[in-house]
């Protein structure tokens, strides 16, 4: 088994995004897995990297002092899962914002000779889980920002030995059946996680 950070970013609790993060953590929980469950919302991440926090973006050390808390959650997981709604083709705000702060210098990665070396290794599975309002070919034609930022930039810092990507598209029109049967496909996913 294994700690998993779930990163949870959407305002309300009432939402399909809310009973996703629901089907996630349970799914977690039955497989055994330790849950950090970081709802950035109900703990008021701020997500604007301050003018502070960008002079001092390089130097690692000091670099993380203002998001210290997080830093070191993230430096504990075993596991990372993402549970957003993609909104205008990319994250809301908070999520961004997480990665922006958080994922710094020293932390998601190391600046050797001015290339980019991975530094969260220890972290060996990641997953994204999803929802889009336009269809799967709206996202690609729009190139799927959200999708590749997943599979191509957090996978690089990370180089996890298991990768998922769980996407319920085209949301706008999706019958409560389809919703119900993507729940239970992140539950069972979660479980095997």
């Amino acid at each position: 088994m294994a700690r998993v950070m779930v990163l949870f970013a959407h305002p309300c609790d009432e939402s399909y995004g809310a009973a996703l993060h629901r089907a996630t953590v349970e799914g977690l929980t039955r497989a055994g897995h330790e849950i950090d469950d970081c709802d950035l919302y109900a703990e008021g991440f701020q997500p604007v990297l301050t003018t502070a926090e960008r002079r001092a973006y390089h130097d690692v050390g000091p670099n993380t002092a203002p998001v210290q808390g997080y830093v070191d959650r993230l430096m504990a997981a075993q596991a990372l899962v993402l549970v957003f709604p993609v909104w205008n083709f990319g994250y809301p705000a908070i999520l961004k914002g997480f990665l922006d702060r958080v994922f710094l210098p020293g932390v998601s990665f190391r600046l050797e000779a001015g290339k980019v070396v991975p530094n969260l290794t220890h972290i060996r599975k990641l997953a994204a889980v999803t929802t889009y309002g336009g269809t799967r070919m709206r996202a690609f034609l729009a190139g799927d920002p959200p999708r590749k930022c997943v599979t191509r930039h957090v996978w690089h810092v990370i180089r996890p030995e298991k990768m998922r990507y769980l996407a319920l598209y085209d949301m706008n029109r999706a019958s409560d059946a389809r919703r119900a049967a993507h729940l239970e496909r992140v539950r069972r996913e979660m479980e095997v996680f």
